[in-house]
Formats: C-alpha cells, structure tokens, sequence
C-alpha cells in the first residue's frame, strides 16, 4: 500500500474524531441543518483527506439523489458522504458538496482547549 499524504489546513477546521485528521475549513460549511441516521450533519463546499467509495442511489428525506460514502483517508472511519446528482430540480445545489456526521468529526478549535464560560463566583469572591 502507498504512503499517504495528509493536507494540514491552516484555519479554522473540522477534523475526524477518531484520528484528528483534518476534513474541512469551517469557511467551506454551507449548511448545519442536515440530518443522517445517526444524528446532526453538517454540509460543506470542499472536504480534504477523503477517500470516496462508489457510488449508488440513495432515497433521502429530500428525494432521490445519486451518493458516495466517504472515509477518512487516515483511519478508514466513514464521516459522511457525497452528493454526486440529485434528481430533483430544487436540490441540484447539493451536487459536489460533502456531507460530515456530526458525531464523526470534531471542531478543531473546540477540542484543543475548553473554556469555562459559567459565571460561578465574581472576582470579589475569589479574594
């Protein structure tokens, strides 16, 4: 098998849960009201260090559409899939465009650290 060769993006990204791989830049995300059989979705013009499976029909809550699952070139782990063709006239803006699980992916910039934003005590108290 070959080596493989990872793009690190430089902003803001989303990236697999399960290898920390980047997948997509936060500026590529189009839409968070998607859904999939295991919860949320997020959409997003571009996804990086995929690998596409082959494509089939697949009947979504929109219609018909033609789709590839997708995996984390890294880990193997499937994150989501591929519009490749929408039957539909009004869902042709979906073609192309990737689809991340959001309980497969992870926000990069909220994983590295967390900030406790509840206000338990003000300062006075804390003397």
């Amino acid at each position: 098998m070959g080596r493989v060769f990872v793009v690190e993006l430089e902003a803001r990204a989303y990236e697999c849960k399960f290898c920390k791989t980047h997948l997509a830049l936060a500026d590529d995300l189009v839409s968070r009201a998607f859904h999939c059989r295991r919860g949320k979705a997020y959409l997003f013009n571009n996804a990086v260090n995929i690998t596409v499976g082959a494509q089939e029909e697949r009947m979504m809550i929109s219609g018909m559409h033609t789709v590839a699952d997708i995996f984390c070139c890294c880990c193997g782990q499937i994150v989501g899939w591929k519009y490749e063709m929408a039957h539909d006239k009004t869902q042709k803006y979906k073609e192309g465009k990737f689809v991340l699980e959001r309980g497969r992916i992870i926000d990069g910039v909220d994983s590295e650290f967390y900030i406790d934003t509840r206000a338990n005590m003000s300062d006075a108290e804390d003397a």
